[in-house]
């Protein structure tokens, strides 16, 4: 289980690294776009983002 984890822990990292590689200044500015966003709409981003993991978990197993 510990091992599950640290992979799928791992493999976000990659992911979320592959952005400021190959493009930093789109991650600057994707930043400040977020900054500027209301506390409601991150929420809702939010919401999406884990509804949308757990259902591709569901899928995936």
């Amino acid at each position: 289980m510990w091992q599950d984890i640290l992979t799928a822990l791992a493999l976000v990292l990659v992911i979320e690294g592959i952005t400021p590689f190959i493009n930093p200044g789109a991650l600057r500015r994707m930043i400040i776009l977020v900054a500027q966003m209301d506390d409601h709409t991150l929420r809702v981003i939010g919401l999406s983002s884990m509804l949308c993991g757990v259902l591709l978990l569901y899928l995936v197993n």
